[in-house]
């Protein structure tokens, strides 16, 4: 402890002045993204999933990754999926119904206003909206939720049955989406879709731009090869603060018994090339999401993780919120 009395005037004067430096220190620490207290005020995003469709444990895999899961009979990891909530206006929504959308409403709504005002579809591949069945009379039966897509999207939804039931009966109501066209859903949020390429036998892919009153976030999940986009990941992910983007697989070495050419995402090592010219704050910015079960970032203490992190990215977690 300082002794105020045996100290001269200036003495008195700095230590006043240090101890007000460390106060301040103290009360304005920095809060990194993804572990900050709800604002009530703000437009926030919320991590509801990381995983690969097929999630964890996955269906057939006989690897170390699910053995754990599979003796245990349960796992707390689930599919990729994000929920979007202006706090200020009670309104939230939904981006990808996967296979585990039952567990993540509840953890979007719990706190919230219990209210979910819409669902936002990649596209057709079964993690991203094989949840949409729980909307059915089976289960929740629920009533005009708007359901946004794009149009190829929307020809699969109207001609394939269970899915045209959802129309049908009214548990869900069609909103449809363009590519490059913004979609305002409150005075502080808007969403625009960005079409990538992918394998699109049932309906084209999307990304989205998720736009708040003071920041962005980009959302791709599933890409092939990045140059085979004709847009530019590097220039997308300089214009928003936060990039969740398809982390799939970390290399070719953890996909032996699939025929690679068929399944082509960007392997992270691949991005850490494209990305090597960006700025520590664009790396920063990135966080890998999508990830297969195969995938070794997955676990913290691996070198693939402590990798992506020394590189200066992220790994995208479970309940991690952003502010927008």
């Amino acid at each position: 402890m300082i002794n105020f009395k045996t100290l001269t005037y200036l003495n008195r004067k700095i230590a006043f002045c240090f101890l007000s430096i460390l106060l301040l220190l103290n009360s304005c620490h920095k809060i990194e993204p993804g572990n900050k207290k709800t604002d009530q005020n703000a437009v926030e995003v919320k991590i509801l999933g990381t995983l690969q469709d097929g999630g964890m444990p996955h269906l057939g895999c006989t690897k170390d990754c699910c053995k754990e899961f599979f003796e245990k009979g349960y796992s707390n990891k689930r599919v990729v999926s994000l929920g979007i909530s202006d706090n200020k206006e009670k309104r939230n929504y939904l981006i990808e119904a996967s296979p585990d959308i039952s567990a993540q409403l509840n953890n979007l709504l719990n706190d919230k206003s219990k209210t979910l005002n819409g669902i936002f579809i990649t596209h057709a591949h079964i993690g991203h909206y094989s949840g949409l069945i729980h909307l059915g009379r089976e289960v929740a039966h629920t009533s005009k939720i708007p359901l946004y897509i794009m149009p190829k999207m929307t020809e699969f939804i109207l001609s394939n049955g269970p899915w045209n039931q959802l129309v049908e009966l009214q548990n869900v109501e069609l909103k449809k989406l363009f590519d490059g066209k913004e979609q305002k859903l409150t005075e502080n949020l808007k969403i625009t879709p960005i079409k990538v390429p992918h394998r699109d036998e049932y309906s084209e892919t999307v990304g989205f731009k998720i736009i708040g009153p003071e920041k962005a976030a980009l959302f791709i999940p599933d890409i092939d090869k990045w140059d085979k986009w004709e847009k530019s990941i590097k220039e997308l992910i300089r214009q928003v603060d936060y990039a969740f983007i398809d982390g799939t697989f970390y290399d070719a070495n953890e996909i032996n018994n699939r025929d690679i050419s068929e399944i082509p995402h960007p392997f992270i090592i691949e991005s850490f090339q494209l990305f090597n010219d960006l700025n520590a704050l664009d790396k920063k910015k990135i966080y890998f999401i999508h990830l297969n079960h195969t995938n070794p970032a997955i676990n913290k203490e691996s070198d693939a993780y402590k990798a992506i992190k020394s590189k200066g990215y992220n790994v995208a977690e479970l309940g991690s919120v952003f502010s927008l």
